[in-house]
């Protein structure tokens, strides 16, 4: 304690390293009025403290030293194990042989290789002719009279000819996937699609017996559903002009909202503002009570360190006192435990001897079997081994047998299943060509019967969303000139408005598209139902 005072409150070392130290952690004005001027003060205090110090470690005689018993190992005193035996090695399992890999999985798909082999075909013709048409590019414009023959060169390249003979250009032909290589299907897709269209044939082959069972006609049906379809097309138009305008008014809702939102803002700020004031002086006085309770902590632990000293000399005496009573139990323990151990030695020697005496009588190694007769134990259905084997092999050849049967049974199953199959995809092809024709058909009906668009209808909620509208503009503008900002549709539009009003443009053209593709739809639907059902 007397270097660590004589060290910390040496004015050079206060005023020099210490500070520099302090003044990296804290501000340089704190360190100097807090902690270097108090201590600078306590200078007179602390020297005669130190010089106190220095007398009593003068008058203080120094403690024998007294030389510590070393600990001397002991070598244990092991038993050598015995030499383990050597075990049976496990027979290893003989497994069965696995089938081998197919040469197909490291091999391209054919279809794959007939794309590659047609693509390299027409990329060698097309390089071919563009070489030849670079070749004679300008040999068209030689002159020469009607009867004089073509001049060719010495590499009998033909040349191009203008008279009367038509010069045909080469024809590039290249190779498209949907020609050649068919779209493969499985067996599931097979059977679905064969039993849709078998449902189709069943279902239309029941409405021709009613007609001919005299069924009515379907004319006023297809009236009423005609009607009905139109005032569908109506509800749509009017439901999409509500989501327009209902689009329309959410956007001005929201403007309204950010005009709300920037007014609260400015509130809020007022009121941190105030708020902060009023921390900042909480926290000034609060700074000076922590002074306050600072100092009284440092008087009282100035108290609380002279009677330090008493106390160390009662802990050392009570410490000295523990350690004589562990020394002295421990030394009871290790007695016990040599003890102990002496008795256990004298157990395992005398088991030892015992296991070593069994060792040496002799054994029985070896045993007399014979597979042919029968055990006599008295249990029905006894047999000796040579039997038991005999009847293995015939189970297992009966086995065999009947494995074969079912492989026989399992080969015609899938015969027949892949005829069934090759006969409905037989059925689908031809569905499908019947499909084909008929939805030409109708193509070609509904083009010739389509009409031009008509005028869309208003609702009561189409014009009540506009007043509404209508309302929220003239709301929105006058909380603009009660804020002094301008509005976002202003005579010199910004980017943002441009980018809103052309995405309105875009909703109402897309709009009418769907209108008139409506009314086109609901054009051609009636004339070609009625066909279908004549």
């Amino acid at each position: 304690m007397c270097k660590f005072l004589r060290f910390f409150f040496n004015p050079l070392n206060l005023c020099s390293w210490i500070k520099d130290e302090w003044s990296l952690v804290y501000e340089i004005a704190y360190v100097k009025e807090n902690w270097i001027d108090p201590l600078m003060r306590w200078q007179p205090k602390v020297q005669e403290l130190i010089s106190q110090l220095e007398r009593m470690l003068a008058n203080h005689p120094s403690l024998p030293k007294t030389k510590a018993k070393v600990t001397e190992p002991k070598e244990f005193n092991l038993s050598a194990p015995r030499p383990r035996g050597i075990p049976v090695p496990e027979r290893v399992p003989i497994l069965a042989k696995p089938r081998p890999v197919p040469r197909s999985t490291y091999q391209l798909p054919k279809e794959q290789q007939l794309l590659e082999i047609t693509k390299r075909y027409n990329r060698r013709k097309a390089e071919e002719l563009l070489l030849r048409a670079n070749m004679e590019e300008m040999r068209c414009a030689v002159p020469r009279s009607r009867g004089e023959p073509l001049v060719q060169d010495s590499k009998k390249q033909p040349r191009l000819q203008f008279g009367p003979r038509i010069l045909k250009t080469p024809k590039l032909t290249f190779y498209k996937p949907n020609d050649d290589v068919p779209v493969k299907l499985n067996t599931a897709a097979i059977l679905r699609e064969g039993a849709l269209y078998q449902r189709q044939v069943e279902k239309e082959l029941q409405r021709v017996d009613q007609l001919v069972d005299g069924a009515g006609d379907f004319s006023e049906f297809l009236e009423w559903q005609k009607r009905m379809q139109a005032k569908d097309r109506e509800e749509q138009l009017a439901a999409g002009e509500c989501r327009r305008l209902q689009g329309k008014l959410s956007h001005e809702e929201a403007i309204l909202a950010r005009q709300h939102l920037m007014q609260e803002n400015k509130q809020k700020a007022n009121q941190k503002k105030e708020e902060t004031a009023e921390l900042m002086q909480q926290c000034a006085e609060r700074r000076l009570q922590e002074e306050r309770s600072m100092k009284e902590l440092v008087e009282q632990v100035l108290e609380t360190q002279k009677n330090v000293k008493v106390a160390q000399t009662k802990l050392l005496k009570v410490r000295q006192q523990i350690v004589q009573e562990v020394i002295e139990e421990s030394r009871e323990l290790l007695q016990r435990s040599t003890e102990a151990a002496k008795e256990e030695q004298r157990q395992r020697c005398e088991l030892i001897s015992q296991l070593r005496a069994l060792e040496m009588q002799p054994t029985r190694k070896g045993k007399l079997v014979d597979l042919t007769q029968i055990p006599g134990y008295g249990l029905e259905g006894e047999m000796s081994i040579m039997e038991l084997r005999e009847r293995l092999a015939l189970l297992k050849e009966s086995q065999r047998r009947e494995e074969e049967e079912k492989r026989d049974q399992i080969i015609q199953g899938k015969r027949a299943k892949s005829q069934e199959l090759q006969n409905t995809v037989e059925q689908i092809s031809l569905c499908r060509a019947a499909m084909g024709r008929s939805a030409a058909l109708r193509w070609e009906e509904k083009k010739a019967l389509s009409v031009g668009p008509g005028a869309p209808c208003q609702d009561e909620r189409v014009l009540e969303l506009q007043r509404r509208i209508e309302e929220k503009a003239a709301e929105r503008h006058k909380q603009a000139a009660l804020l002094h900002v301008s509005a976002p549709r202003a005579a010199r539009p910004k980017p943002r408005a441009q980018l809103e009003a052309q995405h309105w443009l875009e909703l109402e053209r897309s709009r009418e598209r769907r209108l008139r593709a409506l009314q086109q739809e609901g054009s051609a639907c009636g004339p070609a139902r009625r066909l279908e059902a004549a």
